[in-house]
C-alpha cells in the first residue's frame, strides 16, 4: 500500500535531522520524497553508481559493503545512507542491498543539496568534519564557560538538624569551606565557615546549636546551563563565595570562589613551569593531579583533540625531563651519551586523561656492561618510579627503560629492528608497532635519527614485513554491529559499552602507522602521519580527508566522555555507553566507524588509497 503524505510527514518528524525542522519546512520536503520498495536480497545501488539522492529507511534492514564486498554497516529504521557519495561527486562510495523487504524514502539529489544550503541544522548533521566547533577566537573563557564545567560535583551535605560542631568536623575532614544543607535531594540552605565564625564563635553560641539556626536559608542557586559570568555576577551582587547548582529541584554541584580561581590558574604552560621547578616526584604529583581539570578546561574551551592531547603530553614530557635532570644530579653525569625515548601514546603525543608509561633508552655503543647494569639501570628506576608517583603508571607489558631489554646500546637496537623486519613473527609485529612510534624526549638525538631513517627505508622495502604490519593493523576493528549500528562489549565490567580506545582510536592509529611505514614518513603523531600520507600521495585526498574527519570525531568523542567522567567526580576511562549519546551523536559516530572500516578493507586489499 502506498504511503500517504501524512504518514511520511509523521515519520520524518521522528527522524534526525528532520525532527529539528519546522512543520512548514517538513511539509515542503514530503511531496518530493520518492518511496521505493526493495525486496529482500535485492541491490539498492552498487559502488560507483550515480546516486538518485539520500536514502532513509522507513522499514526494513539494509547491508552496506565497501568496494571489496566487505560489510561495513547494517542499517535499520530511520537510518540514512548514501550521503557520503552525494557530498563528493554524486557517485556511490559503497554498495547497498536490502536484507529484508525494505521500504526506502529517497530525497533527490537537487533537493538534498538545497536543504543543506538552506537549513543549518541539516548541514551540521551531514557535515562529518565537525566544522561547527568553536574557532580559536570563539573559544570559551571563564566568563562564557558553562557552569557544569566549573562546578564541583557531589557537594558535601548535612541535614538541618546536624549540630554546628558536627558540621565543623565534617568541613575539616572533607577540607571544604561550605556545606549544602539538604532534606532528601532538595537544597534548603547553605552553611559556610564564615557563618560558624560570625554567628557561633563571635556570639558564643553553644556547639550543639542546630545548623538550621545559623545557615543561610534558600540561598541563590543556578542551573548547570548557566555560564561563568552568571556565577561572577551573583557572587559580586550578593557578596557570597559559594553558589549551589540545582537542576530539577535536585542539588547537583556547587561553585566556589576557589573553583573560579582554579579554573583560571590551570593552563598547560603553568603546569609545565611548576613541574620544571619541582625538586621531588611528590612535588610533581601535586601538579599532575590537576591534569584532569586541564582536560576539562581544554575540551570545554573547544580545543580539538590533537591540541588537547599535545598539551597533556607536553606535561608528561616535562616531568620526564625534570626527573632525568634530578637523576643526573643524584647519580652524576652519564658515563656515555644516551637518549631517553617515549613510545605508545606519549611517543605519538596523544596522551589523554588515562595514560601509563612506555619508554626506553638508547645508549652509545661505548657503554660498558657495568655502566648499563649500574648507572643507567639506577637512572631508569629513578625516572620510571618518579613517573609512577606522578600518576603515569607502570606499563602492564613492562615496555619501560627499567626492563634491561629496552635499555641497550644503539647497535643492539639496530639489531632488534633488523630482526623484527627480517622475521615478522606475531611478537615482532607487536614490538615493531610499539617501537615505530618512538619519539626522542631527552638526550643525544643523533642516537635515534640515523637509526629511524635506516629502519624506515629497510622496512618499506620488505614487502613481507609490510604485509604483516598491514595484517596486524586490522586486528582492532571498529565496533559496528546490528544494534543501532554498534557492537558493544558483551560481558564483564564494561558490558554494553564501547571501548573508545581499542575499537575507536587504535584502528586509526594502526592505519596511520602503516601509511608512515609505506611512505617512509618520520612523523609519529597519528594525525600528522595521515596528513603527511595525503601530501606524499600514499593516501588519496578524498579518502584521507574522510579518515581525518572520522578520526577527529572519534577522538573528540572519547575526550568528551572522559571530561564527563571527571565532571561527575570519577576517573576518566575509555568506555562509553551508546545510550549516553543522542541519536545525532550516534549517527555521526556510526558513520565515522564505517569510514574506518572501509579504509581498513582498502588497505587490507592492497590499496592504501580510497578514492
Amino acid at each position: 500500500m502506498p504511503l500517504s503524505q501524512d504518514q511520511i510527514f509523521r515519520f520524518l518528524k521522528s527522524v534526525h535531522p528532520y525532527d529539528a525542522l519546522t512543520a512548514d519546512v517538513v511539509e515542503k520536503i514530503v511531496p518530493v520524497l520518492d518511496a521505493q520498495v526493495v525486496a529482500a536480497s535485492d541491490e539498492i545501488y552498487r559502488f560507483g553508481d550515480e546516486l538518485p539522492g539520500v536514502f532513509i529507511i522507513y522499514e526494513g534492514d539494509v547491508e552496506v559493503t565497501d568496494e571489496n564486498g566487505s560489510v561495513v554497516s547494517h542499517l535499520g529504521l530511520r537510518n540514512s545512507f548514501g550521503e557520503r557519495g552525494l557530498l563528493r561527486d554524486g557517485k556511490a562510495v559503497t554498495s547497498a542491498r536490502a536484507v529484508t523487504d525494505t521500504t526506502l524514502l529517497i530525497l533527490p539529489t537537487v533537493e538534498f543539496h538545497a536543504l543543506i544550503a538552506a537549513e543549518d541544522k541539516v548541514r551540521r548533521f551531514f557535515d562529518r568534519s565537525r566544522s561547527d566547533r568553536p574557532s580559536k577566537q570563539d573559544r570559551q573563557d571563564l566568563a562564557t564557560t558553562q557552569v557544569d564545567t566549573l562546578m564541583a560535583a557531589n557537594p558535601v551535605t548535612c541535614a538541618p538538624s546536624a549540630t554546628v560542631q558536627e558540621a565543623a568536623i565534617l568541613m575539616r575532614d572533607r577540607r571544604v569551606s561550605s556545606l549544602c544543607v539538604t532534606e532528601g535531594e532538595a537544597l534548603t540552605g547553605i552553611l559556610t565557615t564564615r557563618d560558624i565564625s560570625g554567628k557561633v564563635l563571635a556570639d558564643a553560641k553553644p556547639v550543639d546549636t542546630p545548623v538550621s539556626d545559623i545557615m543561610t536559608h534558600n540561598p541563590i542557586t543556578l542551573a548547570p546551563s548557566a555560564i561563568g559570568s552568571d556565577v561572577l555576577h551573583a557572587m559580586m551582587e550578593r557578596r557570597v563565595g559559594h553558589v549551589p547548582i540545582v537542576e530539577g529541584g535536585k542539588l547537583v554541584g556547587i561553585v566556589s570562589q576557589t573553583d573560579l580561581t582554579r579554573f583560571q590558574a590551570v593552563s598547560s604552560a603553568e603546569l609545565v613551569r611548576e613541574i620544571a621547578q619541582a625538586d621531588t616526584p611528590e612535588q610533581m604529583r601535586e601538579v599532575t593531579t590537576r591534569v584532569p581539570q586541564l582536560l576539562v578546561q581544554l575540551v570545554a574551551g573547544g580545543s580539538p583533540h590533537q591540541v588537547v592531547t599535545r598539551l597533556i603530553t607536553d606535561i608528561a614530557d616535562t616531568a620526564t625531563r625534570r626527573l632525568l635532570a634530578l637523576a643526573e644530579d643524584k647519580f652524576g653525569p652519564p658515563p656515555v651519551p644516551y637518549l631517553w625515548a617515549a613510545c605508545g601514546s606519549q611517543g605519538r603525543q596523544e596522551q589523554t586523561g588515562v595514560s601509563d608509561q612506555d619508554n626506553c633508552m638508547i645508549l652509545h655503543d661505548d657503554v660498558s656492561d657495568a655502566d648499563r647494569e649500574g648507572y643507567f639501570a639506577d637512572l631508569a628506576n629513578f625516572v620510571c618510579d618518579g613517573l609512577d608517583v606522578c600518576g603515569y603508571f607502570y606499563c602492564p607489558g613492562d615496555m619501560m627503560a627499567t626492563n634491561p631489554r629496552w635499555c641497550q646500546p644503539l647497535s643492539v637496537w639496530r639489531g632488534y629492528f633488523d630482526g623484527w623486519i627480517a622475521k615478522p613473527s606475531p611478537e615482532a609485529q607487536m614490538l615493531a608497532s610499539v617501537m615505530f612510534d618512538l619519539r626522542a624526549i631527552s638526550g643525544d638525538e643523533s642516537l635515534f635519527e640515523g637509526m629511524q631513517k635506516d629502519t624506515l627505508t629497510m622496512a618499506a622495502k620488505n614487502s613481507i614485513f609490510v604485509a604483516h604490519m598491514v595484517s596486524n593493523s586490522l586486528k582492532h576493528t571498529p565496533p559496528l554491529g546490528l544494534l543501532r549500528g554498534f557492537a558493544t562489549i558483551r560481558s564483564g565490567e564494561h558490558k554494553n559499552q564501547l571501548d573508545m580506545k581499542h575499537n575507536g582510536v587504535v584502528p586509526i592509529v594502526d592505519l596511520g602507522r602503516v601509511y608512515a611505514l609505506q611512505g617512509k614518513l618520520t612523523e609519529a603523531n597519528t594525525r600528522a602521519r595521515l596528513e603527511a600520507a595525503i601530501h606524499a600521495g600514499g593516501l588519496s585526498k578524498s579518502g584521507g580527508q574522510d579518515l581525518l574527519d572520522a578520526y577527529d570525531l572519534i577522538a573528540d568523542t572519547r575526550l568528551e566522555h572522559q571530561v564527563a567522567e571527571v565532571k561527575a567526580g570519577g576517573k576518566p576511562d575509555n568506555y562509553l555507553s551508546p545510550s549516553d549519546l543522542s541519536e545525532f551523536e550516534r549517527s555521526h559516530l556510526r558513520d565515522a566507524f564505517v569510514v574506518v572500516k572501509s579504509m581498513q578493507s582498502a588497505i587490507g586489499h592492497g590499496r592504501g588509497m580510497l578514492g
